[in-house]
């Protein structure tokens, strides 16, 4: 070789070398590309022969095991008494041919709108109900009306990967095994539409009191419509926020069937929601027991729908909270304080009376005792959870704890606390961002001059609280309200000044939750009926209803109940009648305009109640002037004095005393200045303390009749006008009419929108 040849061969040889990759070793020669690869495709085909494997193992069961044979599903107080044993389901099966056409369109464009070209299943949807059961979240997500029917007839309501597997197989063997129209026809008389209802033709006649074969293509989409949550979407027992959401899901119901072209447009825009019937009374219910199943059913059906269960599917236990002692005694405090004391044969005012109430346990946020009117059969709106009239001043207290948990400070730049002064001045004009030049009255158009927070709490004086809430931010003032546990969806709950005086609808239910979260230093509270739910002797787990996170930072909600305090105890307070030497009270009256409403809302270191009562003359609010033979239906009058009977008797010989309250925002230290009839030249807090001389207790004028609303307008001039010099005043000559909208500009208790306020100064007996 010659030496040419020789440095080829060397140089090739080194190349080798260095082109040769060192061997892998240890857990990295297991994690090749290839490898990796391989295991992939390998899990997919474990999965597609375990999948094959249990599609040749389940069969089509032969017989229906579930809603076919539902079970009955009882309500118990926790003494063992039954109030309601669903049992006899009321279904009446019909055949495909008799399903009109347009209920069939309806059904399926809300449930599954690709049911007649689908295979039956949804993989996607399956997939992701799996993976939410495997994560915990219980949730199941979107499926076919094939698989919701084999879940309502072949199989159990159970959240498991097992279930949702044999759910899948059986729908997919179903569709080889059933046409579509048996399958529909099975899923219609099977399914749940509330009122107790089972199957389409019993729904029909429940909802609109006819045959099936009869329903409007209106009437067939809210039937459609009601699958996706029975009891919330009626529109007659359910919540305002219900109502609004079943309106919402008929309008989506119309509109994918214009999709399908199965509607035409033009027609569907000429649609009107449909008008849906009163459920028939029940005449087994005795006393209470009406409402309380109702709303107990509500409840639970939304904890079982979370958990992804059905409670149409019957056969669970469901053993409410109330407690027999206090539920008896909150009827005879309603029976003492309020029935008997009315004479509707002598007064018709005392005809359009209708109280409701609310005790809660702040501390575990079960409902203790509820009342909800005086006969269901004859009145079935439920007074303690109806969500149609306004709070008054029993929102104020909620305007100062937005203060207090945000640091609040006056126009003058002052810390708002309950030292801070205000001018209490009626109809002094309100400055500030938002304020539009807001002027609320005061009830009896008196003026009080400037007066600390805590004297306007006792007083409830309009214009402190009004300014208060501008001061604060508007929007921080409702966020607040809210996260308490008012319902920020009701009507008339915008970001204007007048909704510092209560000028929003809202429930006994939802003061209570509110009102319980202060009780419980801040942590919040959503008062709940359902002590357990139970299904063939397995507990269900339920959500926590109090203390699960703190909405108002304690020193704040401490700081609010110790003004309350003040009202109660103060000679001056508003809710003075409840005064008691056994145990504290924190409270607050509310009255809205014309007396159409009056409210107390107060509670002890044990229980939280609101007591609330309304006028009622059929769709219609109206006044309350007269009843009971009083001149006034304040919240300091029949509210307050079955609140007191009411808590006596629930507290009994061992209530517990006092509050445990930990704050830097106490009661107020200094008393209010001297009462004047003039404004002052501003807003802000003067620089000096206030002299220690208590406002003048000159009684009020008199009132005689309605005067011409008022409202928070900017429209209108006067809102918009500057501070007014001060002029010598005649008396006002009674409270303004509301106006048609019931809108916003409650100024007060007992005024309401645009009228009025002042609250319950009068000392109503």
């Amino acid at each position: 070789m010659g030496r040419a040849e020789a440095r080829r061969a060397q140089k090739g040889s080194a190349r080798s070398a260095k082109g040769k990759k060192p061997k892998k070793t240890g857990i990295r020669r297991f994690f090749t590309w290839k490898k990796l690869l391989a295991y992939f495709f390998g899990l997919i085909a474990l999965g597609v022969g375990a999948f094959v494997a249990l599609y040749l193992y389940v069969d089509v069961p032969e017989d229906g095991k579930h809603a076919a044979m539902a079970q009955a599903t009882i309500y118990k107080l926790p003494d063992g008494k039954t109030i309601k044993r669903d049992g006899e389901f009321n279904r009446e099966m019909v055949d495909f041919s008799k399903i009109p056409k347009n209920v069939q369109n309806a059904v399926i464009a809300a449930e599954n709108k690709d049911f007649w070209d689908d295979s039956g299943v949804d993989l996607m949807g399956t997939t992701r109900g799996i993976v939410k059961t495997v994560m915990g979240e219980g949730k199941q997500g979107g499926s076919t009306i094939t698989q919701q029917y084999v879940k309502n007839y072949y199989l159990d309501q159970r959240q498991t990967v097992s279930r949702k597997v044999t759910e899948l197989i059986i729908s997919l063997k179903l569709k080889n095994k059933m046409s579509k129209e048996k399958i529909l026809e099975g899923y219609l008389n099977t399914s749940y539409f509330g009122r107790n209802s089972y199957g389409v033709q019993a729904a029909s006649h429940a909802y609109f009191n006819k045959e099936l074969s009869k329903l409007t293509i209106e009437e067939s989409a809210y039937l459609a419509a009601l699958l996706q949550a029975p009891s919330q979407y009626d529109v007659i027992t359910g919540s305002e926020t219900g109502k609004k959401l079943a309106h919402q899901r008929w309008n989506y119901v119309l509109d994918k069937m214009v999709e399908k072209n199965w509607l035409a447009k033009d027609k569907r825009q000429t649609m009107k929601f449909p008008t849906v019937k009163r459920p028939k009374a029940d005449t087994g219910f005795k006393g209470q027991n009406g409402y309380l199943y109702h709303l107990a059913q509500e409840q639970a059906s939304e904890i079982l729908k979370k958990k992804g269960m059905d409670i149409g599917a019957g056969g669970y236990t469901i053993t409410l909270s109330i407690d027999p002692k206090r539920q008896a005694a909150l009827e005879k405090a309603v029976d003492d304080k309020l029935w008997s004391r009315l004479d509707p044969k002598t007064r018709k005012v005392d005809r359009a009376v209708q109280p409701g109430a609310v005790s809660v346990d702040p501390k575990t946020g079960k409902i203790v005792a509820m009342y909800g009117g005086k006969v269901f059969q004859q009145h079935q709106i439920n007074n303690a959870t109806r969500e149609d009239y306004q709070p008054g001043s029993t929102f104020k207290p909620f305007i100062y704890a937005a203060a207090l948990t945000n640091g609040s400070k006056t126009q003058g730049g002052k810390p708002i606390n309950a030292n801070t002064i205000y001018n209490g001045d009626n109809e002094h004009v309100i400055e500030g961002p938002g304020a539009n030049g807001y002027h609320p009255e005061n009830e009896d158009q008196r003026s009080y001059g400037p007066v600390t927070v805590e004297f306007g709490m006792q007083k409830s004086i309009n214009p402190v609280f009004a300014q208060m809430a501008v001061d604060v931010g508007l929007n921080k003032v409702k966020e607040t309200a809210v996260a308490l546990g008012m319902n920020g969806n009701a009507n008339d709950f915008g970001a204007h000044p007048a909704m510092a005086l209560g000028a929003m609808s809202q429930s006994p239910l939802h003061m209570a939750a509110a009102y319980a979260t202060l009780n419980n230093h801040g942590k919040s509270v959503e008062p709940s009926i359902i002590q357990s739910i139970s299904r063939n002797g397995q507990d269900i787990d339920l959500p926590s209803t109090s203390g699960r996170e703190e909405v108002l930072k304690r020193d704040a909600a401490d700081g609010v109940t110790a003004v309350l305090k003040s009202v109660v105890e103060s000679d001056d307070g508003t809710a003075n009648l409840v005064k008691n030497s056994r145990y504290e009270v924190a409270g607050k009256t509310g009255t809205s305009e014309e007396d159409r409403s009056a409210w107390f809302t107060a509670y002890t270191p044990e229980l939280t109640t609101i007591v609330a009562v309304y006028g009622e003359s059929g769709k219609d609010h109206v006044p309350l002037y007269g009843a009971g033979g009083r001149d006034r239906i304040g919240g300091s009058s029949f509210p307050a004095e079955i609140w007191s009977a009411y808590t006596d008797a629930a507290l009994g010989d061992n209530a517990e005393a006092k509050f445990d309250l930990q704050t830097e925002n106490g009661a107020a230290t200094a008393e209010p200045p001297p009462a004047t009839t003039a404004p002052p030249a501003t807003t802000a807090p003067p620089t000096t303390p206030p002299p220690t001389t208590k406002a003048p207790s000159t009684p009020p004028p008199t009132k005689n009749t309605p005067s011409t609303p008022k409202t928070p307008s900017d429209k209108e001039t006067k809102h918009t006008l500057p501070p007014k010099p001060p002029v010598t005043k005649p008396p006002h000559t009674g409270r303004p009419k509301p106006p048609d909208t019931g809108g916003p500009g409650d100024t007060g208790d007992p005024g309401g929108p645009g009228g009025p306020g002042g609250d319950d100064g009068l000392n109503l007996p």
